[in-house]
């Protein structure tokens, strides 16, 4: 069930939490909405199942057609709630065979069919043996698997799913986030999750879309959203990230006291623009070389765990930078703090300072 939203607004009081959002879902895809608090994407997933109705124009596809006017019932979609919403009065089989229940007569399944389904449902989530047990006897983890298991009982079209892993601790979240990277493979429903955590929305989805005040920023695999942002907003959102005032002329940019080549802009008058290059995709050295090397002073060295995370500051103007090295790498510099070194960006992406990009990746 492929879904499409075409210029959907929606607005609380005076705030404009969606404007003029467009969005493609592939069918069978796990896509993840991420963004800040407040940058619509809660109030998206609420229109895509029924929840909350967006203004009058535009339009929300189903497998191309139109339900828009269709209640959240008769979209027959799945939805997980961040705080589970179990009923605590009802046992954990109860709790899955509600919706199925509740059904009018007539398409509701006979009783054997309702507690085989639910069994089979416990099986897919790996808690059979808790069919009898309550909610309060269950971890969040596992109270979490029910609330998925009840939102596929009824068989939805479409599986929403907000905040689903937002009330668990850390160890948890990681736990059950590649249980449901895997859970979706088996059944290959197409799903929608709604994330603030970037790490989370890159392990987990086939798909991104980065949303920011109401508007759709970047739509990608999580490749190609984290190594080719589309502007400033989602290079920053989307992991640590160092900037350089620089200016680009003729084919060159000139950063922080330094002269990269940039032969994109071969014959381009000079203009202004900000470079981007994350703590990885610098390269520390002992020697400047044709001026192609930032000139900085180590502050602190932190070789703990698998990679070296390096603090500078930028000598031209005292401006934090942050580099991460291999282990092999920062063993073989032997790194002090107080001396002097040379950043070679690998990977500098170029924008003007209204965000709009001027070239693809500049590299050294």
């Amino acid at each position: 069930m492929s879904i499409s939203v075409r210029n959907i607004n929606k607005r609380f009081g005076s705030f404009q939490a969606l404007n003029d959002v467009s969005l493609d879902i592939p069918s069978g895809e796990l896509v993840a909405l991420l963004g800040p608090s407040g940058s619509g994407k809660t109030t998206l997933l609420r229109v895509i199942a029924g929840l909350e109705s967006p203004l009058p124009g535009g339009s929300i596809l189903f497998q191309d057609e139109e339900v828009k006017e269709r209640s959240a019932h008769d979209r027959q979609v799945g939805f997980v709630f961040q705080h589970y919403a179990l009923f605590h009065h009802m046992s954990v089989f109860e709790n899955v065979a509600f919706g199925l229940r509740v059904q009018p007569r007539g398409i509701r399944p006979s009783r054997k069919e309702i507690s085989d389904r639910v069994r089979s449902l416990l099986a897919l989530v790996q808690l059979e043996a808790f069919a009898n047990h309550y909610p309060r006897q269950l971890s969040g983890g596992q109270r979490q698997r029910i609330a998925l298991a009840r939102a596929l009982a009824v068989e939805p079209t479409v599986l929403l799913l907000d905040e689903p892993f937002g009330a668990l601790d850390a160890k948890v979240r990681i736990e059950l986030r590649r249980w449901l990277r895997r859970l979706h493979d088996e059944i290959h429903i197409t799903s929608v999750f709604v994330t603030h955590d970037q790490e989370e929305a890159l392990e987990v989805s086939d798909r991104v879309v980065v949303m920011n005040h109401g508007r759709v920023e970047q739509v990608g695999t999580p490749e190609e959203v984290y190594n080719h942002p589309a502007n400033p907003f989602v290079y920053h959102f989307l992991g640590a990230v160092n900037h350089f005032a620089a200016r680009v002329e003729n084919g060159r940019a000139f950063v922080a006291g330094a002269e990269l080549p940039a032969p994109e802009f071969a014959g381009r008058a000079a203009a202004a623009a900000v470079g981007y290059v994350r703590p990885h995709e610098i390269e520390i050295i002992r020697q400047s070389g044709e001026g192609a090397a930032i000139p900085a002073l180590v502050r602190m060295t932190n070789g703990a765990g698998p990679m070296a995370r390096i603090d500078l500051e930028r000598i031209e103007d005292g401006e934090a930078i942050e580099v991460v090295l291999s282990r092999e790498r920062f063993e073989e510099l032997e790194l002090r703090a107080g001396e002097t070194v040379y950043l070679v960006p690998r990977r500098l992406r170029l924008f003007a300072d209204d965000a709009q990009s001027l070239a693809q990746p500049a590299t050294v």
